[in-house]
């Protein structure tokens, strides 16, 4: 199974606001998650969708990849706390009030989902059910007793 994963550092945002459009794509396919992010009204969702087409850009160089990008989906997706940039505001009378500016490193790992494999069809009897499973006997009795009382 191939796994691939993206990390953009630094990005200007907190990493709960990064958190909450996280959710939004894990555990879809790639292209479903692509079009969420297309259509979600977050700034954050731009720059997601760069480290999630990364990611995808990663997975099609690793050696054993079947070239198929449809069967990729988002493995994890989170926003880590970055480095917090601490400024100074005036505030009234001479004091000051402090303004973190927050950062946030966004990690997308995808992964290729295994192929499904058909299960063979087993023999069916006329009524459709499984020719092993069928019981013998078990109703010829019930039948022959509530015969034999009536």
């Amino acid at each position: 199974m191939i796994e691939a994963q993206a990390t953009a550092r630094g990005i200007r945002t907190s990493a709960q606001k990064a958190g909450l459009v996280c959710e939004l794509i894990r555990g879809k396919d790639v292209n479903q998650a692509l079009a969420t992010l297309q259509f979600t009204r977050k700034v954050i969702a731009r720059e997601l969708a760069k480290v999630l087409r990364s990611a995808v850009a990663n997975a099609q160089q690793k050696e054993g990849f079947g070239g198929d990008v449809e069967r990729l989906y988002v493995a994890a997706c989170y926003a880590n706390q970055g480095p917090s940039m601490k400024r100074v505001r005036p505030a009234p009378m001479g004091r000051a009030f402090r303004v973190t500016k927050r950062t946030a490193h966004l990690t997308v790992r995808v992964a290729e989902r295994p192929l499904k494999i058909a299960r063979v069809a087993e023999e069916s009897d006329a009524a459709g059910k499984p020719a092993r499973a069928r019981k013998t006997g078990g109703a010829a009795k019930k039948t022959a007793r509530t015969a034999a009382t009536a």
